[in-house]
């Protein structure tokens, strides 16, 4: 497969093959009509657009001939089957959509890639480039797909729901009775304490996360003392064991103790399990700073804690933000501690909340509500932070 002609037809076949696939899916999803890729139609296309990118002409005539083709070759070879009693203005869009999605990404593919013999790292390249369109909508599809099944579900009526499960489209002209579910979650099921009792319990295991794994991981990262090897490497012992198999154990001393069904007993087990992940990520962070930085502290008159205070955690915010958002995500997701250790609704966690949703009793739209509530305000918040989190506030921090 070292001759363009071969190459660019094949991988056309395989890319108009994905984006049939991803098209189908789209307009399924948007519209709530059946469609299906066409696997012949599919290949007859990618084929003629493979060939079409390798052909000498300027890049904007290529493109716009390419959609041209893959429009008209859509219509007729049925690349993307669609359902009966779908208008013709809809097949048209398909097919367009379809072309512009065929022949752009082919033309960055095969860009460079002439009709004849190709050495083996011309082949390689488009292979590469190929494999990472690929990777982009295939990653995309499945993070991308079952966000908007939950979203679309929990904004449709239980009529709808009925009517037909599998239509993912929504109909605008309800207003604001599609956010129903999400009022009624509020009203009549408490979820605003939910999630204010999920909000300051992560909060609080940051905290004690951060109280007891900044110097922990300092002392292993700087201070020099018998067995600090072993304690380095056994930090993430504690992962070895399911949490599963201490569910049990913990249940039974927490119900001894009268710590069970109790926020306090949440807060407190909570850390248990972020602690030795923070201390890893922490003591790995704090090694990598500039020791001279420190040293030179000490040489001012700072003591030890003095220079931790306000040389090392003012160098190390990427980190504690890192860290800090980790042990909040950790925190707001759990599930199995809430599940078991807590009784009342009244002090329910929000993954707690929405697990009392799964009933024959309550409507799949209020438990699609309630996983958009637990999922969004967690997305935002690492979304907002992502940038402050890669910030390197260590340069410059050491002049040669």
């Amino acid at each position: 497969m070292r001759r363009g002609l071969v190459l660019g037809p094949f991988l056309g076949m395989l890319w108009t093959l994905v984006m049939a696939t991803s098209v189908a899916i789209v307009f399924s999803f948007a519209t709530g009509n059946a469609a299906r890729p066409g696997l012949w139609g599919s290949l007859l296309l990618g084929a003629v657009c493979g060939g079409l990118a390798l052909w000498p002409m300027p890049r904007l005539a290529k493109l716009a001939c390419g959609v041209l083709i893959a429009f008209g070759s859509g219509l007729i070879s049925g690349a993307v089957v669609l359902g009966d009693g779908v208008a013709p203005a809809r097949h048209a869009l398909v097919a367009l959509v379809l072309g512009l999605a065929v022949t752009g990404p082919l033309m960055a593919m095969l860009a460079g890639i002439g009709r004849g013999a190709l050495s083996r790292h011309e082949a390689e390249r488009a292979v590469i480039r190929f494999l990472t369109g690929f990777g982009y909508v295939f990653f995309t599809a499945i993070v991308a797909i079952p966000f908007y099944v939950m979203v679309m579900t929990s904004l449709k009526s239980q009529q709808e729901l009925l009517a037909n499960p599998l239509d993912f489209s929504i109909d605008l002209s309800r207003g604001l009775d599609l956010f129903r579910s999400y009022k009624e979650l509020f009203r009549d099921f408490h979820f605003g304490r939910y999630m204010w009792t999920s909000f300051y319990v992560s909060v609080l295991t940051v905290l004690i996360t951060l109280a007891f794994s900044i110097p922990g991981a300092y002392a292993v990262a700087r201070l020099r003392f018998r067995g600090r090897a072993v304690l380095a490497r056994s930090i993430l012992l504690i992962y070895m064991v399911p949490m599963i198999v201490l569910a049990l154990p913990i249940y039974i001393a927490f119900s001894l103790t009268g710590l069970r069904n109790s926020i306090v007993g949440i807060v407190m087990i909570y850390p248990v399990t972020t602690i030795p992940v923070a201390l890893y990520m922490l003591q790995g962070y704090f090694r990598g700073l500039p020791g001279e930085v420190e040293e030179a502290g000490l040489m001012d008159g700072l003591n030890r804690l003095q220079v931790i205070w306000k040389i090392t955690l003012p160098l190390s915010l990427p980190a504690l933000a890192s860290v800090s958002l980790y042990v909040f995500m950790i925190a707001w997701n759990e599930f199995l501690l809430a599940f078991m250790l807590l009784d009342d609704p009244a002090k329910f966690t929000l993954t707690r909340g929405v697990t009392m949703l799964n009933s024959s009793e309550i409507p799949r739209q209020h438990l699609m509500a309630g996983a958009v509530i637990a999922t969004v305000p967690i997305m935002v918040l690492f979304l907002g932070l992502e940038k402050f989190m890669t910030r390197g506030l260590t340069a410059g921090s050491v002049k040669g």
